[in-house]
């Protein structure tokens, strides 16, 4: 294992902004962008009692690079305009990383997800808990999602999900 340095403290906190910035922005081609462009990159979103109990259960499993650009595809061809759009803020801290080796870095992060609906105004939490991420690292010191999966700490949501947690 290769010891941290700010450097790559730096590359990891920079990509969980830029993906909280990118959904709460609901620039989809932005959030897709924070992904590796490798086929295997992948995002899942499931309770985390489904987790524990090795259950593949769960709200959204991108699997592969390509169903992650056809959920951006979905939500702003198919989808646009057929749901009660809301606006989110993510808030997100990173608990630990691991150093997996020179291009390859596994972080937790603790997340909360609060939710505006546009035409009620009344913010809610849509959802809490952690992501499980693994990152590739650039030549450039950047990093990019591999694999992200979101853990919530609920199993019943306050509404449907369209953008990712």
């Amino acid at each position: 294992m290769t010891a941290t340095t700010p450097e790559l403290e730096k590359a990891i906190d920079r990509l969980l902004l830029a993906d909280a910035n990118a959904l709460d922005s609901k620039d989809m081609p932005g959030w897709l962008a924070n992904y590796a462009e490798e086929e295997q990159a992948s995002y899942y979103c499931r309770a985390v009692e489904n987790s524990e109990h090795n259950l593949e259960l769960g709200f959204m499993f991108d699997d592969c690079r390509a169903r992650l650009e056809d959920r951006v595809t979905y939500v702003n061809e198919i989808w646009a305009g057929t749901f009660q759009d809301y606006r989110t803020r993510h808030f997100v801290q990173r608990v630990s990383h691991r150093q997996v080796d020179a291009r390859t870095v596994e972080v937790v992060s603790n997340f909360s997800v609060f939710m505006t609906p546009m035409d009620a105004g009344v913010t809610q939490v849509l959802a809490a808990g952690r992501y499980l991420d693994t990152m590739r690292l650039s030549d450039d010191g950047g990093a990019k999602l591999l694999s992200r999966r979101a853990e919530l700490d609920t199993s019943v949501l306050p509404r449907y999900l369209v953008y990712p947690i």
